[in-house]
């Protein structure tokens, strides 16, 4: 039985997709769906995940949401665990599990053997006191020096990953191999399928979500997690949308900014996830330009049947 992947950037239509392919493999008797989504784990996260409500999901069974609180901190590996532990309870049920997000490095732990290192409290509070008092440029000189190709390939912008990737280098004293996945699959078979749009459907796409969201509650969503430790959340509170609404609530944004700015940083998450995917050969790519799921989900029953 094939473990199946719906794989892509933020808003090219996967969930969408997957409901229509569930449907046309049988539906709730047949299949479950595992969320690879890093911030649709959290519990009331909703609005600015575009987590699908429970009431849409057409009877069909959706694991790894809403199983952290917002204070908690998400890791691909305790994702691994906890979500392989899914599909093989999935698997020995006799039912298929379909994989689903954009979140490339879930996907690639779940799906991919990929080993994750070990953690180690008193070196990750040694590399954040260092960070605080001196910025990332030590941090940064070290990365270059010990691991290159992380160096080149990663996010330097992002503090928490570079802490995370030296925080792994020291522990191990090797590379930071977890970025860079061999794409040697974890499960016999595997099959990954890819919802892509064209560039200004998909930008046209991600502007009025970023509307919708706001529109629909963000900021009072967020002001409710606030209450529940969001701002101070290692994870979580950096995430696109609840960033920018929690500078509404505290005066450092108007609507119209806080609206601009998740566009933009959208746009940004999208083209990484699309590079991210298009690295990896064994995606078979569907053009959901036109935003035609039951014709998309077809096309991927087809090929499943081909095979």
């Amino acid at each position: 039985m094939a473990v199946i992947g719906v794989v892509g950037p933020t808003a090219s239509g996967k969930t969408a997709l997957s409901l229509e392919l569930a449907e046309a493999l049988g539906g709730a008797d047949s299949v479950e769906i595992v969320s690879a989504d890093a911030m649709q784990l959290y519990r009331g996260m909703d609005v600015g995940t575009a987590k699908i409500p429970p009431a849409e999901r057409r009877g069909i069974v959706h694991r790894q949401i809403d199983v952290l609180d917002v204070v908690d901190e998400a890791s691909a590996a305790a994702y691994q665990r906890s979500a392989r532990a899914d599909v093989d309870a999935i698997l020995a049920a006799g039912k298929t599990p379909v994989v689903v997000g954009g979140s490339g490095l879930y996907v690639s732990g779940l799906l991919d053997r990929l080993d994750f290192p070990g953690r180690d409290r008193r070196i990750r509070a040694e590399l954040e006191s260092l960070l605080e008092r001196e910025g990332p440029g030590p941090l940064l000189e070290e990365l270059a020096r010990k691991d290159p190709q992380a160096y080149e390939a990663m996010d330097l912008a992002n503090a928490r990953r570079l802490v995370r990737a030296l925080e792994a280098i020291r522990v191990t004293g090797r590379p930071y191999t977890p970025r860079f996945p061999r794409h040697t699959a974890h499960y016999p078979n595997v099959r990954l399928f890819g919802a892509i749009r064209g560039s200004d459907a998909l930008n046209a796409a991600i502007d009025r979500r970023a509307k919708e969201m706001m529109a629909s509650g963000l900021v009072e969503e967020t002001r409710g997690l606030m209450d529940r430790g969001l701002a101070d959340s290692p994870t979580a509170g950096k995430a696109t949308g609840y960033a920018e609404a929690m500078a509404v609530i505290e005066g450092r944004m108007r609507i119209e900014e806080a609206v601009e700015s998740m566009c933009l940083a959208t746009r940004r998450l999208a083209k990484k996830q699309t590079k991210w995917f298009r690295a990896d050969r064994r995606v078979e790519w569907l053009d959901l330009t036109d935003g035609d799921a039951p014709r998309a989900a077809g096309e991927i029953l087809r090929a499943l049947k081909a095979t």
